[in-house]
């Protein structure tokens, strides 16, 4: 990851995550509001949702051996860690780029009694301080979307995850450009272009183009899906909810880049609605 990418998305959530978590609560990610996305769900519950929704989706429910061994790529204030250690009574590692997020995802540990199973750290995703086959569980929830080199990413995912594993991405992707659609209009180029801009993201992908390179990287059982429309609904209760007294006064205090981001929310909602912007999943095993 490029020195400057890397200072960019560091700035961003060290920022952003303090507010976040005051008017969204631990999840930094996407809410399923039903395979339609017509559920009308409290948003902390849409959020916890997914993350059950895509274990089901993987096959990682009742499991006589459920995993044991977890990392979280990208794993924000530690929501998903200390979820997925929790309900599988694992061990659990979560890193993130953001010194910020890794203390106060230390500090949540402690809240919940799981210091001593989980611990966070800041780390490159991309180049992971783990040893190889390391982990039963690989999960990156919506952090793809930052990785430079989308390919060495998912080959480092390979890497550290143990034989018999699972790895389970959820990931911003572009639509697939091998349809009748073709390929992305200098119009879509345009609206991604602001979306890297604001949320400091190198670039995304398809679907399709993911698949391609866990096949490459020798993955087993790949499976994908598009869940767009069952996490579109998110935006516009993100849009909402900034509109609140505390959202308005946390904003003014977190900064420009912070502010410039809340006044970009809609771009993702109107790639949502466009087609242009996908919610794709990716689960494999090695």
């Amino acid at each position: 990851m490029t020195s400057t990418l890397y200072q960019q998305i560091q700035q961003f959530y060290d920022a952003s995550s303090g507010l976040w978590e005051q008017v969204w609560g631990e999840h930094m990610h996407h809410g399923y509001y039903g395979k339609n996305g017509n559920y009308k769900l409290n948003r902390r519950q849409a959020q916890i949702n997914l993350i059950e929704e895509l274990l089901i989706w993987a096959g990682l429910t009742n499991l006589e051996k459920p995993p044991q061994t977890i990392v979280d790529l990208g794993c924000g204030i530690g929501g998903s860690t200390l979820y997925l250690a929790q309900k599988y009574r694992a061990t659990a590692t979560g890193i993130t780029l953001s010194p910020v997020q890794a203390a106060r995802a230390k500090e949540r540990a402690i809240e919940a009694g799981l210091e001593s199973r989980v611990q966070f750290q800041v780390a490159d995703a991309q180049n992971t301080p783990f040893e190889d086959n390391s982990f039963d569980l690989v999960w990156s929830l919506e952090s793809g979307e930052h990785m430079p080199d989308k390919e060495k990413f998912v080959r480092e995912c390979d890497r550290i995850l143990k034989p018999g594993g699972t790895f389970i991405m959820a990931t911003w992707c572009h639509r697939p450009t091998n349809s009748l659609a073709g390929e992305l209009t200098e119009n879509e180029k345009r609206h991604l272009e602001k979306i890297y801009q604001v949320y400091c993201l190198p670039y995304v992908i398809s679907l399709p183009e993911y698949e391609e390179i866990a096949r490459n990287c020798n993955f087993k059982n790949i499976r994908s899906d598009d869940w767009s429309e069952a996490v579109a609904p998110f935006w516009n209760v993100v849009i909402d909810s900034a509109f609140d007294p505390q959202a308005i006064i946390g904003l003014i205090s977190s900064g420009w880049q912070t502010v410039e981001a809340a006044l970009s929310l809609g771009l993702m909602s109107r790639g949502y609605e466009r087609g242009l912007i996908r919610f794709g999943l990716l689960c494999a095993t090695k």
